[in-house]
């Protein structure tokens, strides 16, 4: 199966999903800067929680670069993922109006985590699809940072009824953690791209030097790159 659909349906929901989170800021009945005030935990969690959506966005644009097609285990994979994405909204509101109470930074680090995981299920997933050897699969590789922050996350919950502001302070660390630009999926797919290119000129030279002429393939190819300069 095509992955476009996947790939559309995805990125309307997270849209969605950010849209939800904006409407829910209560917008203040004063003018002065004082009445804003009150809203600092609500606006704080709404960034946290954009961050982490920006984040699996782009994740998941890198991923469904790295593969061809879908199946159904992928696509129920996916909506396992936007299904703890989609819970995003009401935890960040509770945890805001609360002032980071103890159970709505634990909530809310659950349901990163379960988000985390399910991520982590979907690339499992679309390996298995393409094979051990393929891009993602090199890309990937152990998934070293993937796995960290599971941790993270599985700290932080307990840790939010100990202290709230410790645990919050791990989520933005994996936040920061992810925001350093992972170039891991770019650089396999330009290294597979400029392999496939040399292997094919490769294969026309020793065509044409076992022939003792031009290999009309390889004339077509320069032919139509003269043109297109």
């Amino acid at each position: 199966m095509s992955k476009g659909r996947m790939e559309a349906f995805s990125d309307g929901v997270i849209a969605i999903i950010i849209t939800i989170m904006v409407l829910e800021l209560t917008v203040p009945h004063e003018a002065g800067l004082a009445a804003l005030l009150p809203l600092v935990p609500v606006l704080l969690s709404y960034v946290l929680s954009f961050v982490f959506l920006g984040i699996y966005w782009n994740n998941h644009h890198h991923l469904l670069q790295a593969i061809k097609h879908v199946d159904g285990r992928v696509l129920w994979a996916n909506l396992h993922l936007l299904f703890w994405l989609s819970l995003i909204p009401f935890v960040t509101g509770w945890m805001g109006e609360n002032q980071f109470a103890a159970w709505p930074v634990a909530l809310y680090g659950a349901v990163l985590l379960f988000a985390a995981v399910a991520y982590f299920i979907l690339t499992r997933a679309l390996i298995s699809l393409h094979g051990r050897d393929s891009v993602l699969a090199t890309a990937l590789g152990r998934d070293f940072k993937a796995k960290v922050s599971l941790v993270f996350y599985a700290v932080a919950i307990p840790l939010a009824f100990v202290n709230s502001w410790f645990a919050c302070a791990l989520y933005v660390l994996v936040a920061v953690m992810w925001l350093v630009p992972d170039r891991r999926i770019e650089k396999t797919l330009a290294q597979y791209s400029t392999s496939k290119a040399a292997g094919g000129i490769r294969c026309c030279l020793a065509s044409w030097t076992t022939s003792g002429k031009p290999n009309n393939r390889f004339v077509l190819d320069q032919n139509r790159r003269k043109g297109n300069s």
